[in-house]
């Protein structure tokens, strides 16, 4: 749990849709700071430093692509929702694929843009330090301090990519639906679809495996979901 309030950044260049966002995430109880712009977002990041990130894919100027990348590049921590209108499939794919973790489709319900954050949320806390780390053949996860190392080089991940790679490594050679992935990563109340779950995996497989389109560590069970190969395994207290 944190003490002080959770701190949202909203990037949105229409000034009442970024508002009316505002003021229902102000009344839910979270800190919220407001961009009109990509350039805005990126001047804010270092100062205002949020939590998360509710993020427009259609700016003017720099676009929400580019501004994804661009955190991602640079603060690996915050979360990000990404806004898209309908018809953006070719866009929402590629935010997913540059490190968004969710994304909603305009026009939404700002309920469920905060329970979308609130799952989001919760995932975080919940995968923060423990006790343990996962050894697997040249990866090493330590869960104490949120890193996962490759040949003993520190490989960034975003946080959904790390809340799904320490929920392999706790359960290898288990079969994982992608439901039960879903509910576990972004909660019971998420609304998306299998698609957002698949684009994860495969950047993650891009980090972890030498040869993705091979996969040695996440295997896929067609039809059904993925399983952790459970081959070099170990676990250190």
């Amino acid at each position: 749990m944190h003490e002080n309030k959770v701190k949202v950044l909203v990037v949105e260049d229409e000034a009442s849709i970024r508002r009316f966002i505002t003021l229902n995430l102000e009344t839910a109880g979270y800190e919220v700071g407001e961009a009109e712009s990509g350039e805005d977002a990126l001047a804010l990041l270092t100062t205002f430093l949020p939590d998360l990130v509710v993020l427009d894919l259609m700016l003017p100027g720099m676009d929400g692509l580019e501004v994804c990348q661009h955190i991602r590049g640079t603060m690996p921590d915050p979360l990000i929702i990404m806004l898209t209108a309908k018809g953006q499939d070719t866009d929402k794919i590629m935010g997913l694929e540059l490190g968004a973790d969710d994304y909603m489709v305009k026009p939404f319900n700002p309920f469920e843009l905060i329970a979308r954050i609130k799952a989001l949320l919760r995932r975080r806390d919940r995968y923060e330090p423990g006790r343990r780390a996962y050894t697997y053949g040249s990866l090493h996860l330590d869960t104490v301090a949120n890193k996962l190392l490759k040949n003993n080089q520190e490989v960034e991940l975003t946080p959904t990519e790390y809340s799904l790679l320490k929920m392999f490594m706790e359960n290898p050679g288990k079969a994982l639906r992608r439901e039960e992935m879903l509910n576990a990563i972004w909660g019971e109340d998420y609304f998306g679809d299998t698609k957002t779950l698949d684009v994860h995996i495969r950047r993650l497989r891009e980090k972890i495996e030498d040869n993705p389109s091979e996969p040695r560590h996440i295997k896929t069970i067609w039809g059904s979901g993925y399983r952790w190969q459970k081959e070099t395994t170990g676990r250190l207290p």
